[in-house]
């Protein structure tokens, strides 16, 4: 049962990012410039440390979300919003400061914990974003990614902080933009 789970997570989170796409390029979606560029920075180094750590089997999806990052990032250099306002700056910066603690500790609950944090930092601006504009972000792709969280957190087969912490928060956070962009929709009704 936890296969399918796994299977259904993996199938959407490689769908939500073709639905994002295809929404920037229609001008339905305008993606966070800071938050998107701390993303790809998380993703990158995640799939640099699982190629050093031979990883064969997880580098697979960390390698397709740095290739999804990399594209989204630079269509928000031409189609997004922000990035240099002292809020985007200060995300940025304390973001990064999480990243380096996440990527010298040896504890490795704690640089799960680092890496939520630096990532929450960086999704700050595109939260503000969307709450002020919520006609910027589509509902749909944030939406296949909370759902993508929730079969992930369905394939856990031990309940520990450790390993529901991630996926768990990943649904969170992306429930709430998706909260923020229906607003959009209700203001249109």
């Amino acid at each position: 049962m936890d296969t399918m789970f796994i299977i259904l997570s993996s199938v959407l989170a490689l769908i939500s990012p073709i639905v994002y796409v295809k929404a920037i390029l229609s001008g339905d979606a305008k993606p966070h410039r800071t938050t998107r560029l701390v993303l790809l920075i998380i993703t990158s180094l995640a799939t640099l440390s699982l190629f050093a750590q031979h990883d064969t089997v997880a580098i697979w999806l960390a390698a397709i979300s740095t290739l999804q990052s990399i594209v989204i990032f630079f269509l928000s250099i031409k189609y997004g919003m922000g990035g240099l306002s002292k809020i985007d700056v200060f995300c940025f910066v304390i973001a990064m400061g999480g990243i380096i603690l996440w990527q010298t500790t040896n504890d490795p609950s704690l640089a799960l914990y680092t890496s939520i944090l630096a990532d929450f930092i960086g999704m700050v601006p595109a939260l503000l974003k969307t709450y002020r504009f919520p006609e910027t972000e589509i509902w749909t792709f944030y939406a296949l990614d909370t759902a993508a969280a929730f079969f992930s957190l369905l394939a856990v087969k031990i309940y520990t902080l450790q390993q529901f912490s991630y996926p768990l928060y990943l649904m969170i956070i992306n429930f709430f933009m998706v909260i923020l962009a229906v607003r959009f929709l209700k203001k249109k009704i």
